[in-house]
């Protein structure tokens, strides 16, 4: 939408091919329907989110950034406000609103759209694209295609890896396609048994081998098999990938991967710190308070203060000190070791949840093969790339949708060049 209404502004007749009956279905399910559609970080730092792939985003960043793009929503009637971590949302917290500034946007430009209109392949004469193939054997000609299809995540909102099939036909690279920002399955049952309980200000580690591969600080959320919440989602691109092992890739349209990441490795354990701001001796000063605050209880009645109250059972159980017993006779040791357990709870993950559960795919069409400039194809002339069909991607924050509005609106502009 904003590749269209951009190409459109800059004078050129844009249409927007969509395959389904509405564009946008994934940015109105985003952020919890709320839309967290940029991040207030500084240039550097948001660049630095994308990894070692970020440098690639300093053009595009350059022409249309974040403050930009606050401003050119608030110009269609949009105001905005930052949360915390920087994440910018609607001020009326309704993801429908930067849904429906983005057709008016694409309406005040007379952009052309034509729904339920699937793209099957492009015509491609001497190395410049020429005209798009339809599902209906329809041949619509152009000087210039921008292939913003997004990845293969939530297909129910036409996500489905067309863009990667096209461009691999016509000599892209694909790299390896994997869920990047999913909820993670657990091999044990208790954490299921919290289904629906969400963890605030929590230390979450994952480790493999006693290596530790990634760790976050924030808030998590148990689920009916396992784990989610933003530290998790921001965690399970690594955890994936020690995961894969050496599994195929996950998509039919990848290439296949980083081979030095092919070894065997053992499995992947997460260690929750729930209390981070309190050191081990300070917790057990902690503990001590609440067993003789409430010395005439049991054991099990004695941690309200301390934990929800759903977990309180769970941590009863792998204390290994009796429910039942008399808070006022805990010993020493038994706090000691009750308070290493709430400074590291590990349970084992077994799998990530489908791609098609993931918030974004990682992985694309090779940047290498791209004009970072103008999001050309360096392969075939008039072709055009945006969002997240590219390999980019990012943690949860803004920062995912920002790198699909810059390219999106570079793209537009380059491409009204060619119209």
């Amino acid at each position: 939408m904003m590749a269209a209404g951009r190409a459109a502004e800059r004078g050129a007749e844009a249409f927007l091919l969509e395959k389904t009956e509405s564009p946008g279905k994934k940015l109105l399910i985003t952020g919890k329907d709320r839309c967290n559609f940029t991040n207030s970080a500084e240039l550097d730092a948001f660049i630095r989110e994308f990894g070692n792939k970020g440098n690639f985003l300093y053009p595009a960043f350059f022409n249309f950034f974040n403050e930009d793009l606050k401003k050119f929503f608030e110009g269609l009637g949009v105001k905005s406000k930052v949360e915390r971590g920087g994440r910018v949302f609607p001020a009326s917290d309704r993801s429908e609103d930067i849904h429906k500034a983005l057709l008016n946007y694409m309406k005040s430009g007379r952009v052309n759209l034509l729904y339920e209109t699937r793209v099957k392949d492009l015509v491609v004469r001497k190395g410049r694209v020429s005209a798009v193939k339809t599902k209906a054997d329809e041949a619509i000609g152009c000087s210039s295609v921008i292939l913003c299809t997004g990845g293969v995540s939530y297909p129910g909102t036409g996500s489905t890896g067309d863009g990667y099939k096209i461009a691999k036909k016509h000599g892209h690279t694909i790299t390896e396609l994997r869920p990047a920002l999913v909820p993670l399955e657990t091999k044990e049952e208790w954490p299921k048994e919290l289904q629906g309980l969400s963890l605030e200000n929590v230390r979450v580690t994952a480790k493999c081998s006693y290596k530790k591969i990634a760790e976050e600080f924030g808030d998590m959320l148990f689920t009916h098999f396992g784990v989610s919440g933003p530290i998790i989602l921001s965690m399970s691109k690594k955890i994936g990938k020690w995961l894969a092992n050496k599994n195929p890739p996950l998509s039919p349209f990848s290439e296949g991967g980083d081979k030095k990441d092919s070894v065997e490795r053992s499995s992947v354990v997460l260690i929750i710190d729930l209390k981070p701001a309190l050191d081990l001796e300070k917790l057990d000063q902690r503990l001590r308070r609440d067993l003789i605050k409430y010395s005439n209880k049991t054991f099990g009645n004695s941690l309200d203060d301390l934990l929800p109250k759903s977990l309180i059972p769970v941590i009863v159980r792998f204390s290994f000190i009796p429910e039942d017993k008399p808070a006022n006779t805990i010993t020493r040791k038994e706090r000691r070791y009750l308070a290493e357990l709430l400074k590291a709870l590990p349970f084992e993950i077994s799998k990530t949840r489908p791609i098609e559960e993931a918030i974004i795919t990682s992985g694309g069409i090779a940047l290498e093969e791209i004009d970072n400039r103008t999001m050309e194809s360096k392969i075939v002339k008039g072709l055009y790339f945006a969002g997240e069909v590219v390999d980019l991607d990012a943690p949860t924050g803004g920062y995912n949708l920002q790198m699909a509005f810059s390219t999106g609106r570079l793209a537009g502009e380059s491409a009204s060049r060619n119209s």
